[in-house]
């Protein structure tokens, strides 16, 4: 049963199931079936950060969660562990790390985007406490940069005039060590949000993305990549177009499919429509691209040294970001001298060549 002091918390923080519909937000997509499940991913997080806010206990959480359908159960984890890391982070506590040591730890890609949930609510001196000590989790603290992803994403789809109409950039924040590469993770939760502002368009979110200036555009399109693989919402042609309109930026888009297959691998439950966007995006099955992302783990670094001004996440995005690059049958980007690559953000070509007919 809920407390009184949680169902007050409900009431202050949780934004209504309306308010994070397509229509609520005010964005340009038409109701269509993909919207609807476009717009069943909020709706999952928003449950779960109800139950998280408002309940005595994890076992609580947990026996709710159990109940969601398994393709949106990951969204509802995302929920919950917004809702504990508020709680832990504006008092003492260690919701967040026994749920994401616990039945939370399949989700844990997803989690960390809940972590980036409570920052967007947080003021940014709690923010030191947010992320909890995972030490000997897998993937732990290199893909907490997924934090700072969800982050971009909620001021993307709550405030978007400002964050996409304006491109306006948040100030830097030392995320692992690391702030000159904040701005970069969160154009990667920018990107991702686009995906759903404009309702799963190929089209749409591509023209969104070209409004960037070209120095953010490698990074949002790898936050496509990883929406349209995970969350679904485009058929086979639309997957298609989507390839056609990344046009330089092809193996950031299948970098964050591969990001998303691995997501959904771990997490033990796979999608047809992930299977699909991954064949699309990537030419590899889930399984496949998942091992891909288990072979691009940079070697040697400490999870939470910083290389030359990239952490081991980004060396890990650029790994499987050359491997597509070395299949020139599937993807036609520019190559990039060397020492392009090692800065600190890719440029974009001038001009974005046509696709051949």
């Amino acid at each position: 049963m809920p407390t009184t002091f949680g169902s007050l918390r409900r009431l202050v923080l949780t934004p209504s199931l309306a308010s994070v519909t397509f229509a609520g937000r005010g964005f340009p997509a038409d109701p269509t079936e993909t919207t609807e499940r476009l717009e069943a991913v909020p709706r999952a997080v928003v449950c779960g950060f109800e139950w998280g806010i408002d309940s005595r206990s994890q076992w609580e959480v947990e026996r709710r969660l159990a109940l969601v359908d398994p393709e949106q159960r990951g969204f509802a984890y995302e929920g919950a562990t917004m809702a504990f890391t508020v709680l832990d982070a504006m008092g003492r506590g260690r919701r967040t790390r026994d749920l994401l040591t616990g039945s939370g730890q399949p989700h844990i890609f997803l989690a960390y985007i809940g972590i980036g949930f409570a920052m967007a609510r947080l003021p940014r001196p709690l923010w030191s406490k947010v992320l909890p000590d995972l030490t000997g989790t897998p993937y732990h603290p290199t893909m907490s940069w997924l934090a700072v992803d969800g982050y971009g994403f909620d001021l993307a789809y709550f405030h978007t005039r400002r964050w996409v109409d304006e491109q306006r950039r948040p100030k830097p924040y030392p995320w692992q060590g690391a702030p000159e590469y904040f701005q970069r993770a969160v154009d990667q939760g920018i990107g991702r949000a686009l995906w759903f502002i404009h309702g799963g368009s190929p089209r749409q979110v591509a023209a969104a993305v070209r409004r960037f200036g070209p120095d953010r555009q490698a990074d949002l399109w790898g936050g496509v990549g990883l929406a349209s693989t995970f969350a679904g919402g485009s058929p086979a042609e639309g997957l298609a177009v989507l390839c056609d309109e990344a046009g330089p930026y092809r193996a950031e888009l299948a970098q964050g499919s591969v990001f998303a297959s691995k997501a959904r691998a771990y997490a033990g439950h796979v999608p047809g429509h992930t299977e699909a966007a991954s064949t699309a995006l990537t030419g590899l099955s889930v399984e496949a691209a998942a091992k891909l992302a288990d072979d691009c783990v940079p070697d040697g670094a400490p999870a939470a040294a910083v290389a030359g001004g990239l952490p081991p996440y980004e060396l890990w995005r650029a790994n499987v970001r050359a491997h597509f690059r070395d299949t020139g049958d599937l993807l036609r980007p520019a190559p990039r001298p060397a020492a392009q690559a090692a800065a600190p953000r890719p440029e974009a070509p001038a001009k974005r060549p046509r696709p051949q007919k």
